[in-house]
């Protein structure tokens, strides 16, 4: 084990708290100068961003920044910021109301939350009260019944007091989120909360009316989608989006020369030899990278917390963490399953699952529940726009006929996908667990008769009556990435580009495993229909691999493969020469749903 030096980086992992990450010398990458394009941008704005994607700390930022209260703390906040240097009129300016919505209990009744609402206003109030006393005049009536009555009191005490008011609010969509992902009637209990007089609809009516000149200035928002403010339609409808904004693309997440230079850092920490600090960004770019959140930018960014995650595990031991998931977002999870179960979900799932390929559509920027459920005229533009709002499919530019191109963003949430369906084709323990034993027997000697075996009896006939309509060379690629991924072993990757071409799926030994007796592998696939065939399933099933092997389809199709995967080799060699590579090549052909057919080189 190499020994560090004394003095470790402070990483903020878990800590979103802005005066404490500045007054206790933690780690900080530097968003201030978009400051004042987020004051041009509007007085009323709303921000999304995917879970744990640095919403919190953003929101601290900006309290600091215009608190009234904490002007004598300004230049020990901000003085060695980009603000700092040139900072905008409104510093300091405001009063800060803080609401956070994902403290919000949502697993009640409708009552039961609408009372859980009332309740956390009135307690943002007293606290905003508490905080303000030597500000206003008077104190602030709480109306422990009606929180909204609270909230225009301490909107008048304010006025009253000279001081415009600044109101701040954390996952705005939170606990309606939960509600219609639960099980427990859902939909019906979110039409009840943003609908109608529902509470949600209730709340941004005032917010709005408020801050039509009765001294709420400045509203900022911060969420995971826009489906809840487009639901609640005429009650907020005057908040600006700005989530899409290019300038904006950046405000949270970390760029990649903020990376390298803290990957740097840890390494001469550790005194790694020259080199390690590439080494960990080229995994961190597989496993962290790939977030893009505007058409009109080409910059992508690393998950914080995931970065944050990764960099305290490396630092603390100076190896890199096994599990390249960090806990905290896996339950990311539910949002991929909760699309799945709407209509044609689950077709869309799959198809995202099997393919690294962008998918196309009109990015739909604002789109409410009854869209998602429509089963008359399906639009799978909605499924995959509430996919890239949750953060797992991000954008990859335009194509040619200028329609949004999204794909998954990196190897992190590729593993969320196929978690989902590892636990649907093989839902026992006893089936996961042959499954890990299967796998790992393939890991180390390539030998793919048991891995055929465990697929033909257990696999193809749940995937042979499920809706694959869009059963091709996909279909071999979902098999073997739902069977075969695995982080703690591979960077694995999907279409991984070689020259001007794509391998199917290569299994990489991760750096840090080299040298382990894992071996690498690389797969081409076929897939031939029955009907191409002209043989029945029964006729297959009857029929020895060799005898399949002759058929004159089947043995151009593995021909064709082996030549490709060669190929494929050759220019892996050429493109990254000082890499270990101890390579199997392997040529399959899915027949139908009902025989795999193989060979390895």
């Amino acid at each position: 084990m190499k020994q560090m030096q004394p003095i470790p980086i402070k990483l903020p992992y878990g800590l979103s708290d802005f005066n404490a990450l500045i007054s206790e010398g933690y780690y900080y990458a530097d968003r201030t100068d978009l400051i004042p394009a987020i004051e041009e941008a509007g007085r009323q704005l709303l921000f999304l961003r995917p879970r744990r994607f640095g919403k919190s700390c953003l929101l601290s930022m900006l309290e600091n920044y215009y608190d009234l209260g904490r002007a004598e703390q300004f230049e020990t906040l901000f003085g060695a910021l980009t603000i700092g240097q040139n900072p905008t009129p409104n510093r300091n300016r405001y009063l800060i109301l803080n609401w956070d919505f994902s403290t919000i209990d949502a697993s009640g009744d409708v009552m039961t939350i609408a009372r859980g609402v009332h309740g956390h206003i009135n307690s943002a109030i007293e606290r905003f009260s508490l905080r303000y006393h030597k500000q206003l005049q008077q104190p602030v009536r709480l109306n422990g019944d009606d929180a909204l009555r609270s909230l225009e009191n301490l909107i008048n005490v304010a006025a009253g007091a000279g001081h415009p008011l600044y109101l701040l609010v954390d996952e705005y969509d939170n606990f309606a989120n939960e509600v219609l992902t639960s099980r427990a009637q859902g939909k019906a209990r979110y039409d009840a909360l943003t609908t109608g007089e529902g509470i949600i609809k209730t709340v941004f009516k005032m917010v709005k009316s408020l801050a039509g000149g009765r001294g709420l200035e400045r509203v900022f928002l911060t969420g995971v989608s826009p489906l809840v403010m487009s639901d609640i339609t005429s009650g907020y409808n005057v908040v600006e989006n700005i989530s899409h904004f290019a300038e904006f693309n950046r405000l949270c997440g970390f760029e990649r020369d903020e990376v390298v230079a803290m990957n740097r850092r840890i390494a001469q920490l550790c005194q790694l030899p020259p080199g390690a600090a590439m080494e960990a960004m080229e995994v961190m770019r597989h496993y962290y990278n790939g977030y893009c959140f505007s058409e009109a930018s080409d910059a992508r960014l690393y998950n914080p917390t995931l970065c944050l995650y990764f960099w305290k595990q490396w630092q603390h031991s100076c190896e890199y963490p096994k599990q390249m998931l960090d806990d905290n977002l896996a339950m990311d999870k539910n949002r991929i399953a909760y699309i799945a179960s709407l209509p044609h979900g689950s077709e869309v799932i799959e198809q995202l699952t099997a393919s690294d390929r962008a998918v196309t559509m009109w990015l739909q920027t604002g789109f409410g529940i009854e869209k998602l459920l429509a089963r008359e005229v399906p639009d799978k533009g909605y499924l995959l726009s509430l996919l890239y709002w949750f953060g797992v499919l991000t954008v990859d530019g335009n194509d040619a006929l200028g329609e949004t191109c999204l794909k998954i963003p990196n190897q992190v949430i590729r593993q969320l996908y196929l978690e989902r369906l590892q636990q649907e084709l093989l839902p026992s323990y006893e089936l996961a667990n042959t499954r890990e034993a299967v796998a790992k027997q393939f890991y180390l000697s390539g030998e793919m008769a048991p891995l055929a075996a465990f697929i033909e009896q257990n696999m193809l006939q749940s995937l042979a009556n499920r809706d694959l309509r869009w059963a091709n060379e996909l279909s071999p690629k979902l098999i073997f990435m739902t069977l075969l991924h695995n982080t703690f072993f591979y960077n694995t990757q999907s279409e991984a580009a070689t020259g001007k071409q794509y391998i199917d799926i290569l299994f990489e030994v991760r750096p840090d495993r080299r040298q382990s007796p894992l071996l690498d592998h690389l797969f081409e696939l076929k897939f031939i229909p029955l009907k191409q065939l002209k043989l029945s399933d029964r006729e297959l099933q009857t029929m020895s691999r060799e005898e399949l092997a002759e058929l004159p389809l089947v043995k151009a199709a593995l021909e064709g493969a082996k030549q490709q995967g060669e190929v494929y080799w050759q220019q892996l060699q050429h493109d990254q020469p000082q890499k270990a590579w101890q390579l199997q090549r392997h040529a399959v052909v899915l027949l139908g749903f009902s025989r795999l057919v193989w060979e390895l080189r």
